[in-house]
């Protein structure tokens, strides 16, 4: 199953839900050439043992319809950064000790997919865990900070979790802004209506692009059907 394919079943299942949801959060599982999504409540019990964690590819993320944070249309993978970064920990062998993603490792978890509808519009947006990841030099980033940990236990700290987080922030990777300060310059664009941001906006543009590597697709909420640009 390719991306669209994938985006185009996440339109759906978002078609389908989308009056009666505010925030919602699916993970994405393989069933020999078929998806399904599945509730947090419904993994966690499907998965006390280990039982579909080599069957879980990706994770959703689908907002309803926004009305002032047009930033979160424009870039929906500015405001995931610890979405992104938990499942990176995840893919990779670890466990966060306050278990977000559950008991066990998401080793073939490949994609993140995060949803987002602004007035008659649907954006959906979905990344390569891993691609990404090296993109934010994150491996390097956790060997950083785990050291030996790497060969010994798979367990990560509250603590370890956060400095990575704190790493991943302070890089310069978005035009020479950091990753908070990037998300604000778009926000004052796009949500303040500040203008004359317009051309650091489209620098930051084709970084995020850059680091993230997206698939998105614009769907018409009143015909379902991707809107060409």
């Amino acid at each position: 199953m390719d991306e669209y394919q994938i985006v185009e079943l996440v339109k759906d299942w978002y078609r389908e839900g989308q009056r009666a949801w505010d925030y919602v959060r699916y993970y994405v599982l393989l069933n020999g050439n078929r998806i399904s999504f599945v509730s947090p409540p419904s993994f966690r019990e499907s998965n006390k043992q280990g039982q579909i964690s080599d069957r879980t590819i990706g994770l959703v993320y689908l907002f309803g319809t926004i009305r002032d944070q047009i930033t979160s249309f424009e870039f929906p993978m500015f405001a995931n950064r610890k979405h992104i970064v938990e499942l990176f920990v995840y893919k990779t062998g670890y466990v966060l000790v306050d278990q977000s993603h559950g008991r066990y490792p998401l080793p073939n978890l490949k994609y993140f997919i995060c949803g987002v509808g602004h007035e008659n519009r649907l954006a959906v947006e979905l990344i390569d865990v891993d691609v990404a990841a090296n993109n934010l030099n994150l491996p390097n980033i956790m060997s950083s900070v785990l050291g030996p940990k790497l060969l010994r236990e798979n367990e990560m700290k509250t603590y370890e979790f956060n400095e990575i987080i704190e790493l991943v922030r302070s890089q310069k990777l978005f035009a020479d802004h950091t990753w908070d300060d990037a998300e604000h310059i778009v926000s004052g664009y796009f949500d303040e209506n500040k203008r004359d941001l317009s051309k650091e906006v489209f620098k930051i543009s084709e970084a995020y692009v850059r680091v993230f590597r997206p698939y998105r697709v614009v769907y018409n909420t009143k015909t379902w059907q991707p809107v060409v640009f």
